[in-house]
């Protein structure tokens, strides 16, 4: 369908969590086709919904290796997280040109509505989890920066701006 443009850093709706989704319809459907299209532009492994300026709790990930197998999420909620932890590095196309290394759980439980409107529960391992966690985040009106240490976040942004220029 379409690729959208991702919201350059310091947009306010970065920032503001993403209201939950009452139920899958063709306008969701629609999102989701654009927000995978915007996803294998960049290239990437995941998209939330925010970063393209669409205020809904919706994401995508595919970290498969011959890619074509994304994951539709509406709601995504971690129901579990691991404590062995995995370090990988991250971007965002909402702070371009800068990455950091993030560590996380290196497993998820996640419960979420299907692109059928189903709620199912998947877990997640690897790049996959990592993913799945980073689009919560966004979901939650944060980015992978502010997993990152005061120093470090700042000079990140500011390499960033500096980037942007």
């Amino acid at each position: 369908m379409t690729v959208r443009r991702c919201l350059p850093w310091p947009d306010k709706r970065l920032r503001t969590p993403a209201a939950p989704v009452a139920a899958i319809t063709d306008e969701i459907r629609a999102i989701w086709t654009d927000m995978i299209d915007t996803m294998e532009a960049m290239p990437g492994v995941g998209l939330a919904a925010p970063q393209i300026g669409v205020g809904l709790r919706l994401a995508v990930v595919d970290a498969s290796e011959q890619r074509g197998q994304a994951v539709r999420m509406a709601n995504p909620e971690i129901l579990h997280a691991s404590v062995q932890m995995r370090e990988h590095e991250e971007a965002s196309p909402n702070l371009p040109g800068v990455s950091a290394v993030v560590s996380r759980p290196r497993a998820v439980t996640v419960r979420f509505l299907n692109a059928g409107g189903v709620v199912e529960e998947r877990d997640f391992v690897g790049l996959w989890a990592t993913s799945v966690q980073h689009q919560v985040d966004h979901l939650d009106g944060k980015l992978y920066v502010d997993r990152l240490s005061k120093t470090k976040r700042d000079m990140l942004i500011r390499k960033a701006q500096k980037l942007a220029r």
